[in-house]
């Protein structure tokens, strides 16, 4: 069973960054599902999604996107067992000064941030990969192609 990655944003606003995030997540072979609620308007939708993913057994990171006031990364995290990874989308309105929000958790909550959808992809990778032979193996081959491409650009411009 192939591991998931549920990707929770706040509102369809944040669907492009959410498609970032899964289109990287395809190429390490992790399942992905987008789903939208917010901890300010709906709690109840919110826990309700949170407890679906919770009773499906298979291993799985949550992924959240929600800017501003960040409340649902850390509403998640409080709610669940795996791993939850912030990875709010870009905002101009308040000069990056959002991103606070989620930084800052309170003590008990462990939201780790990553600002680019596609490392947000590769950290959830990297946690399955710990127990997952499969993904382990994306993962290093990823940092393969990584790896030539640098060489290729740098013999392109000697």
């Amino acid at each position: 069973m192939k591991p998931l990655v549920i990707i929770l944003m706040g509102s369809k606003a944040d669907v492009e960054h959410c498609t970032k995030i899964s289109d990287a997540c395809k190429q390490y072979e992790l399942e992905t599902v987008l789903r939208i609620a917010s901890a300010h308007k709906t709690p109840e939708h919110a826990l309700s999604i949170l407890r679906e993913y919770e009773a499906d057994e298979r291993l799985k990171v949550y992924i959240t996107v929600a800017g501003r006031s960040n409340a649902l990364s850390g509403f998640a995290d409080g709610s669940v067992s795996a791993p939850v990874i912030a990875c709010p989308p870009p905002s101009e309105s308040f000069g990056g000064v959002d991103v606070f929000s989620s930084l800052r958790m309170p003590s008990g909550i462990a939201v780790a941030v990553v600002l680019e959808p596609v490392n947000a992809a590769l950290l959830a990778a990297k946690i399955f990969g710990v127990a997952n032979a499969e993904v382990r193996e994306q993962v290093k081959l990823s940092q393969k192609r990584a790896a030539v491409k640098i060489v290729e650009d740098d013999a392109s411009v000697q």
